[in-house]
């Protein structure tokens, strides 16, 4: 099935060359040539399937295009960065991308991550039989996880996670109490076979634990596991 995807990229070659690559993958695409343009074309046009964001020559406005468009949209956002720029992954992760792709890189790399990131885009789907969970059972506010609703609520209200947080929390979820290791969290939830930065899980639990825990600080539900990986605590 066709998927929707937008490209923002400052430089008109490389967006085209883009652009046709992925229009012979079966993708529609749209393009952005100035970050200040995207959120404009999102209020005009929807939200794609996906976007794919370059940092451009001012990187600055590139992680604030991420960080506008997260307030809003659960879109999964691939970011392309220099191969050198190792800041530059953690800093894309924080502001919201789910993942991070160095310059230069094949196609068929990044079609890969694409079809990666549209199965988490899918997974509430795919566990349409799964039930609840109550991770933390907090009298007042209790924090539920709902995989087929594909919603983390806390109480009456429902977090905002992206597709990445989220899918890594229902991985966790699966076995709680289990050590999984960085490298199987890889290979889980962004494509087997992936031999990406581990970096990439730390930022991402980082950021998971911001809106799930009472004390992100001092974390009880997502825990660090020193030398071996992460765990889930369920509290009761």
């Amino acid at each position: 099935m066709s998927a929707n995807l937008m490209i923002v990229e400052d430089d008109t070659r490389v967006r085209d060359a883009l652009r046709l690559a992925m229009e012979d993958e079966g993708y529609s695409v749209a393009e952005a040539g100035e970050v200040g343009h995207v959120l404009d074309q999102l209020r005009t046009n929807g939200v794609p399937d996906l976007l794919i964001v370059d940092l451009m020559a001012d990187e600055t406005d590139g992680f604030d295009c991420i960080r506008a468009i997260r307030r809003d949209h659960d879109v999964p956002i691939i970011v392309v960065g220099a191969r050198d720029g190792a800041n530059d992954v953690v800093a894309a992760l924080e502001a919201g991308a789910d993942d991070f792709l160095a310059k230069p890189f094949e196609i068929r790399e990044m079609t890969a991550r694409m079809r990666a990131l549209r199965r988490r885009a899918g997974f509430a789907a795919e566990r349409s039989g799964a039930g609840e969970l109550v991770l933390d059972a907090d009298p007042g506010q209790p924090l539920v996880l709902a995989p087929a609703a594909g919603a983390v609520r806390r109480g009456n209200e429902e977090l905002h996670l992206t597709l990445t947080e989220f899918r890594l929390l229902c991985e966790l979820a699966e076995t709680p109490g289990r050590v999984l290791s960085r490298q199987t969290l890889l290979e889980n939830v962004w494509e087997r076979g992936f031999f990406g930065d581990e970096r990439i899980v730390d930022v991402h639990m980082r950021r998971l634990r911001t809106k799930i825990e009472r004390d992100p600080s001092v974390p009880r539900i997502v825990v660090t596991v020193r030398g071996l990986g992460y765990r889930l605590d369920l509290q009761h």
